[in-house]
């Protein structure tokens, strides 16, 4: 990598760049949508798109959920994010192991241990509520996750429906579910129902590699593998059937692959310019920026933490601050606790953008 900014300096920006941030330049929701946001917590990914597309608004949001010119769904380890629709199958059925083992590592220990002791392949059980899953929704059927579950009760073997004590009922076990819409297709609506998408038939997924590398170089078949949540030989035969497009690189004491056709990007990115309030979980705080964007450990407990972790200011780029966003009756308060450089002038439009969205009157704001 050549001279200039330092090296962990020029692989953040080129990853900012990547993921929509240095300007907001995405022409389409969807568009906005090419790195996929998680939408855990309450707004994450409308939030997220708006940090990397003007004049986006939770109406033209929600309507393009309804329609699926943007697509709500669990894809990538078994969570929901907002994905471009030409990415559902990829993202989300083409990953889904077809070894018991791999398959089984997927969908983690508790399916592994149900599926032991019902006497059922990861496989066969994984293919059991997909069909459950189908027959709910078929004919148009929308139904919210408490309606799934119930439809999913009576067409799924009890061994395979642990009982749930937050729910305080029995219903199929969590990552068992959740695969199953991926394998049928299931999507969301801007109620978060649950319907069949139309993901067409899944492509090579080893084109999840590039999408991963697009986002993240330089990288490894490990940071792959847990990126996806796969079980690490599956990541590797994915990682494999790219190996040839692949340039290797020194990143500090280790190497990582870029792609050869980013690798002028990554050794000369571009410069970011502007302020921007990206909350929890945005592709840009993913784990494979956490320890390049905050070194300090301390720091990165705060920012990062397991439950509830705040949001990220940037400014040009650079982490300047955490915020926080809570509702004053009708309004939005955002607090600001500075770590950098940053003016109250210049957090006030991106203030009002996120209290917008969030439906509120108006935004406070609070710096400290």
């Amino acid at each position: 990598m050549s001279s200039g900014r330092g090296q962990f300096e020029r692989i953040l920006a080129f990853r900012l760049a990547r993921s929509g941030l240095a300007a907001r330049g995405a022409g389409s929701l969807a568009e906005a949508a090419a790195p996929p946001a998680s939408d855990f917590s309450r707004d994450a990914a409308l939030l997220a798109l708006a940090a990397r597309c003007d004049g986006v608004t939770r109406g033209g949001f929600d309507d393009a959920a309804d329609r699926g010119d943007l697509v709500l769904a669990h894809v990538i380890r078994g969570a929901i994010h907002a994905v471009a629709p030409d990415d559902f199958a990829l993202l989300g059925r083409a990953l889904i192991a077809t070894d018991d083992e791999e398959l089984g590592a997927q969908m983690g220990r508790q399916v592994q241990r149900l599926a032991a002791s019902s006497g059922l392949a990861p496989t066969d059980a994984l293919a059991e509520v997909a069909a459950a899953t189908t027959g709910a929704l078929v004919r148009g059927r929308a139904l919210s996750k408490i309606e799934l579950h119930e439809e999913l009760r009576g067409q799924v073997r009890a061994e395979l429906m642990p009982w749930c004590k937050g729910c305080g009922s029995h219903h199929v076990a969590p990552m068992l579910w959740r695969y199953g819409g991926v394998q049928a297709g299931v999507r969301l609506d801007s109620q978060r129902r649950y319907l069949l998408g139309k993901p067409g038939r899944a492509p090579a997924a080893a084109g999840a590699v590039r999408t991963y590398l697009r986002f993240y170089a330089p990288g490894t078949a490990a940071d792959f593998a847990e990126w996806a949540g796969l079980a690490k030989p599956h990541a590797k035969r994915l990682w494999m059937d790219v190996e040839a497009d692949l340039e290797e690189v020194s990143v500090g004491k280790r190497n990582g692959w870029v792609l050869r056709a980013d690798a002028p990007e990554l050794d000369s990115p571009p410069e970011a310019a502007g302020i921007r309030l990206i909350p929890p979980g945005d592709p840009y705080l993913q784990r494979p920026n956490r320890s390049l964007l905050a070194p300090d450990p301390e720091l990165r407990k705060r920012l990062f933490r397991p439950v509830a972790s705040p949001g990220a200011v940037l400014k040009d780029g650079r982490l300047v601050g955490l915020w926080r966003v809570k509702a004053k009756g009708r309004k939005a308060e955002i607090a600001v606790e500075k770590l950098g450089r940053i003016a109250r002038r210049d957090l006030e439009g991106e203030a009002e953008r996120v209290a917008d969205l969030r439906g509120a009157s108006a935004a406070l704001l609070v710096v400290d």
